[in-house]
């Protein structure tokens, strides 16, 4: 027998709610590489929800910066997201005779957009570690992570400094794993969503489960609640969540589809006009698997079939992606996305809060109606 149904959940009244202080249960999935933005993350807090904000490219001290920013637009609750490990290969084996091969592979696309391929840094990414202390310094309600399990010491600092955990699995594994590790909230992230496959346990492309069988596994496997991600946009995914034992939901790309997130007009209609009908998996954007919208970049750099790992190939190409974006461009950026699109309506995020909110409200009080007339007759 489940442990959970829509009459046990106690939606909006979940786990979920009462340990991060929410109206609904409803996350809004954190976004990297500048895609989150304070305005988007205030007003899903502000309308009730659990803003997020997506800071493993920062450094300490502009993650500092970030979190004070969002300490001052809102008083409610918000998450700030890690990525637990941050490198596929050691620094030290990304030699200077690599790096300088994968940048004149990328040649053409620094010519393409009108940019210098950067130098080789000598850090190229942040201390986990160090980025931790930054957000337990700043107390926000909940720090969430992907790609892992943090150290014990680490998540001892949270705990004592009463901020909430929410760590990301994409396999039923990985669900015990966090279970275990005494994660309060484990977010179940279906191969259905757009962006990063947060997989720790096993290779990204082995551990491709989807939001159902991967929710309703985890719900009778671990203690901790769990919140669904992927192909969720609508009121009526919220419900299905729900009856699988679900005490919240996060959703990704129906929010970066909105006025607020930091995302292009472009990459906006994108989502909107039909274009994320048929969305992908690639390494191309990053190094790691990820899910977007098929373009040219996505072809050239699985053709070509040299992509450095993860986080070489996002720092070098950064340049292009910024210059892509700044000029408008939907063929050489990357365009993530999940496999919901055509579900999306809303381009206000308080609009869209409201629509889930109010929307799972009335689905739910009208099956109980019709519950109690069935029992009736």
């Amino acid at each position: 027998m489940a442990k959970s149904s829509p009459a046990f959940t106690g939606w909006p009244d979940t786990r979920v709610s009462r340990l991060l202080a929410l109206d609904r249960p409803i996350v809004q999935g954190p976004f990297g590489g500048g895609l989150s933005s304070v305005a988007l993350t205030a007003a899903v807090a502000d309308a009730g929800g659990l803003g997020s904000f997506g800071v493993h490219h920062l450094d300490p001290d502009q993650i500092r910066e970030i979190g004070r920013d969002l300490h001052a637009a809102t008083r409610r609750s918000f998450a700030l997201n890690l990525w637990v490990s941050n490198h596929d290969l050691p620094e030290s084996e990304m030699t200077r005779e690599r790096f300088d091969a994968a940048a004149r592979r990328l040649a053409p696309l620094y010519e393409q957009v009108g940019v210098a391929a950067p130098p080789q840094p000598e850090r190229f990414a942040a201390r986990f570690e160090d980025q931790a202390a930054a957000i337990l310094d700043l107390r926000p309600a909940a720090f969430s992570f992907v790609f892992g399990v943090p150290d014990e010491r680490v998540l001892a600092a949270f705990r004592d400094g009463g901020v909430i955990t929410l760590g990301t699995a994409t396999t039923p594994d990985e669900a015990v794993a966090l279970d275990e590790a005494g994660i309060d909230v484990i977010i179940a992230s279906g191969a259905e969503a757009g962006g990063h496959r947060g997989a720790f346990l096993a290779p990204a492309e082995d551990s491709l489960f989807g939001t159902l069988p991967l929710v309703r596994i985890a719900v009778e496997e671990v203690r901790a609640p769990v919140i669904a991600a992927g192909g969720i946009a609508d009121a009526d995914g919220i419900l299905a969540a729900l009856a699988l034992g679900a005490e919240g939901v996060q959703i990704g790309t129906a929010f970066l589809a909105t006025d607020e997130s930091g995302t292009t007009a472009e990459h906006k209609d994108a989502l909107f006009d039909g274009s994320a009908r048929r969305t992908t998996l690639t390494r191309a954007f990053s190094g790691r698997l990820a899910r977007g919208i098929p373009n040219e970049l996505v072809s050239r750099l699985s053709a070509d079939g040299a992509i450095e790992p993860y986080p070489y190939q996002s720092y070098l190409l950064a340049p292009v992606l910024a210059a892509a974006r700044a000029q408008g461009r939907t063929d050489v950026v990357a365009m993530w996305s999940g496999q919901a699109t055509p579900l999306l309506q809303h381009r206000r995020a308080a609009t869209l809060y409201a629509a889930l909110a109010d929307g799972t409200d009335h689905l739910l009080t009208t099956n109980s109606e019709t519950k109690e007339e069935g029992a009736s007759r």
